[in-house]
């Protein structure tokens, strides 16, 4: 059984200010098994960060179905937990109590859960930084200790919302290398959005393309590279120029399409 399933899934926002009905997502299947990496990409507006907040609970589907183990998605669960671009972080939190406040939300304030916090903050490499506060840390250390934040509960799935996209392209290729690290180490369940094949490549198992809104799945691809991939420079692999072009392929007419869609809004 795939720990995550889409069924036909539709979703649809209304827009009563327009006369009009988005439709985000369109009769859009995916399984996902356990301890798989899987990126999602496809051009603006597809609907991948709407898969995303469907899989968290955060949006309720028009019609199909979208499972987690098996289960109907009903809302927000302990067995999944999001990476947002944008950190959100408590500015008068320190490192070690904004990796706290999820344990602290289900009552965990003991001195495990301090060991657990701890733990989490050696992982992602900030361990030094724990008294610090949001303001006095670079873009790729908050990114650090909003994933540390995200694990320390121990969910069996990590959501990633362009996690990466707001660092420098350096920040990013060291933050992508050592996310590789974790996720072997963990084994968590990986859905992440990201509008880089270089990334996807890099991080994935599969490759996911959807087409332009309404988003629906035009391709998977697997990414049939040995890892760990941070033991070498992957673009120098000999797989890399033909996946990239293979993603690149089904991606490019799509982008094109919702190129000309948004000229027609304009």
């Amino acid at each position: 059984m795939a720990l995550i399933d889409a069924r036909d899934l539709t979703i649809e926002f209304d827009l009563p200010q327009k006369g009009l009905t988005l439709v985000a997502l369109w009769q859009f299947s995916l399984s996902i098994d356990r301890g798989q990496f899987v990126s999602i990409v496809g051009p603006s507006g597809c609907g991948k960060t709407t898969l995303l907040n469907a899989a968290a609970g955060l949006l309720k589907p028009s019609s199909g179905e979208l499972l987690i183990n098996g289960r109907p998605v009903t809302g927000p669960g302990p067995d999944r937990n999001v990476v947002f671009q944008e950190y959100g972080l408590l500015p008068w939190r320190t490192v070690e109590s904004n990796v706290q406040f999820g344990l602290e939300l289900r009552g965990e304030r003991d001195a495990a859960s301090r060991a657990k916090v701890q733990q989490v903050i050696d992982m992602v490499g900030l361990n030094g930084f724990e008294k610090s506060y949001s303001y006095e840390l670079s873009g790729g250390m908050r990114q650090r200790v909003g994933l540390a934040r995200a694990l320390v509960t121990d969910p069996e799935i990590l959501l990633l919302d362009e996690p990466f996209g707001a660092l420098d392209a350096m920040t990013r290729e060291v933050l992508q290398r050592e996310f590789e690290q974790i996720f072997l180490k963990t084994h968590k369940t990986v859905l992440l959005v990201t509008h880089s094949i270089d990334e996807a490549i890099a991080l994935s198992d599969f490759i996911v393309v959807c087409t332009a809104r309404p988003g629906r799945l035009k391709g998977i691809i697997p990414v049939d590279m040995p890892r760990p991939r941070a033991d070498y420079d992957i673009k120098t692999h000999p797989r890399f120029g033909p996946l990239w072009e293979e993603v690149w392929g089904l991606l490019r007419s799509e982008v094109y399409a919702e190129l000309e869609q948004e000229k027609v809004h304009a």
